[in-house]
């Protein structure tokens, strides 16, 4: 059997949103595609390299103001700007703001295209997934939004039901945000709950807007929540409500901050547990919309620890065969990450040494607080989905 064809969208540009001394450092993405490189992902038959441009106002404008994209251009210039939720320790300005910012999307945008346009079967930008900005706002790392930009483009280019998997740590409240009225977007996040964790939202009542009711899915999980109790609440709900709204393709933001060892936030995903999420969403899209499926990177804190291995095994299930967890990491790579980011422990190999286990979800058999939260989604938005939210089988 021949893979699909995949687009992987790169450039050392991409390296240029660089917020300097700040937790999303891109060299997480340097050492992802350095990794990946070395282990040969990036050679295998099928992959094509895009060199992306940078997203057009146009582009740009179909999600943010343009009175924000001007505050954007403006703000590292002026040393005392306020506003827009920029120049904030969450949100530093830095030279080149917008052009960096305006590459990432352009990026996610070539990815999605190639996509929908039949030129290969999967995409992926390893430098997108900045989920948290607003129409008018930088939020949580990140200027502009380009996951729901690209998702824009796909929608003028007369896509009519698209799908959005988030599985980052942190609720994809932008995205969410931008479609909230639309009923050809479904949003799905599976995040820690908004109780303990920025940016505070993405409850399970939070459903859509007039016209738009289930075209939200939120899946708030409780600190603590590893692989086990991860998957049974992705397998419980995505699915079924995938199936339900039978997209033509099929959008995942894949952070990699739900890992144990993320310094941010409180769930504990292995390396391995992440990985079984990305084979998840690849089957899905395989079963639903002939294997269109785009795929961007996200959050991710743990720099050489986690990000790299998470993001080359979400490259690799994208471009063929999924790699062997107990593959080892290169000689040639581990210099570099040392070389990068010194005094950090580097990982030996690109598993976890935890096979994820299996659980299957039955409504009160697991009466913990996982159970409780998928629960509590599936009867928020199954109904609206024609589902039943107590058959398992749904």
């Amino acid at each position: 059997m021949v893979d699909p064809t995949t687009t992987v969208v790169w450039d050392r540009a991409l390296l240029d949103y660089d917020m300097g001394e700040h937790p999303l450092n891109p060299v997480r993405v340097e050492l992802t595609m350095a990794l990946a490189e070395e282990l040969g992902v990036l050679d295998r038959p099928g992959v094509r390299l895009v060199t992306p441009e940078p997203a057009t106002e146009a582009d740009l404008t179909r999600v943010h103001r343009p009175d924000y994209l001007e505050a954007v251009r403006h703000a590292p210039i002026d040393p005392f700007f306020r506003g827009w939720g920029l120049n904030t320790t969450d949100n530093p300005v830095f030279d080149g703001m917008h052009e960096a910012s305006a590459r990432i999307c352009g990026a996610s945008i070539a990815a999605a295209e190639a996509v929908w346009f039949g030129t290969t079967k999967r995409a992926v930008n390893i430098a997108g997934g900045l989920h948290h900005a607003m129409a008018a706002r930088a939020a949580g790392f990140c200027v502009y939004n380009d996951p729901a930009v690209a998702i824009a483009r796909l929608l003028d280019q007369g896509a009519q039901r698209v799908a959005y998997v988030d599985v980052d740590v942190h609720h994809g409240d932008g995205v969410q945000a931008a479609f909230w009225n639309d009923p050809r977007v479904l949003t799905i996040s599976l995040h820690e709950t908004p109780l303990t964790l920025f940016p505070g939202t993405g409850f399970a009542d939070e459903t859509g807007g007039p016209g738009a009711e289930g075209s939200a899915v939120n899946v708030p999980l409780p600190p603590g929540t590893g692989d086990g109790g991860w998957l049974r609440a992705f397998h419980a709900i995505v699915p079924s409500v995938l199936r339900a709204f039978a997209p033509e393709i099929i959008f995942s933001q894949c952070g990699a901050d739900s890992h144990l060892l993320d310094p941010l936030a409180d769930l504990r995903l292995s390396v391995d547990g992440q990985r079984a999420a990305h084979l998840a969403m690849r089957e899905l899209a395989d079963e639903l919309c002939d294997g269109r499926w785009v795929a961007t990177g996200g959050g991710g804190y743990a720099l050489v620890e986690v990000v790299p291995r998470a993001w080359t095994h979400l490259l690799a299930t994208a471009t063929g065969e999924p790699l062997d967890p107990r593959t080892p990491t290169p000689a040639a790579w581990r210099e570099l990450a040392t070389e990068r980011c010194p005094g950090v422990t580097v990982p030996q190999t690109m598993t976890d040494g935890t096979p994820p286990p299996v659980e299957q979800w039955q409504p009160g058999t697991t009466p913990d607080a996982v159970d409780r939260a998928i629960l509590a989604s599936r009867m928020e938005v199954f109904p609206l989905h024609g589902l039943d939210p107590h058959d398992p089988r749904d």
